[in-house]
């Protein structure tokens, strides 16, 4: 019964968090942690030098006011990139807010860009 309870407190408080500050508390904990928490990610890059890549995200429709409420206007996605180094540890983490779909990401581009220290 304290699991259950302690369980719900945890989803309340994460459902409470705002999105600028949802990676800072990952920051220096277990990729293993992170997981068990978001779930799997939707698209993983190897970092050769540097660790791994974990990709997060959302696709949100906005509320286009010219058509009925049945419909779904303009799509966008949310994307979370959070940083792994080789140890295992999230070092950093970056929010971004675009266009295409999750299987368009450039995992070369991506990690090519030495974003590891980026937030």
């Amino acid at each position: 019964m304290k699991k259950i309870i302690v369980l719900c407190a945890v989803m309340v408080l994460c459902a409470c968090a705002s999105s600028k500050n949802t990676g800072d508390k990952w920051v220096g904990k277990s990729k293993q942690n992170l997981m068990k928490a978001w779930g799997t990610p939707v698209r993983t890059f190897d970092n050769t030098t540097d660790g791994e890549i974990l990709v997060y995200a959302d696709q949100v429709y906005e509320k286009d006011k010219d058509h009925d409420s049945r419909m779904a206007g303009p799509l966008y996605w949310n994307y979370v990139y959070i940083y792994v180094d080789k140890s295992g540890k999230v070092v950093s983490y970056r929010n971004e807010k675009q266009n295409y779909p999750p299987q368009s990401i450039d995992s070369d581009k991506l990690s090519g860009m030495s974003l590891l220290t980026v937030k």
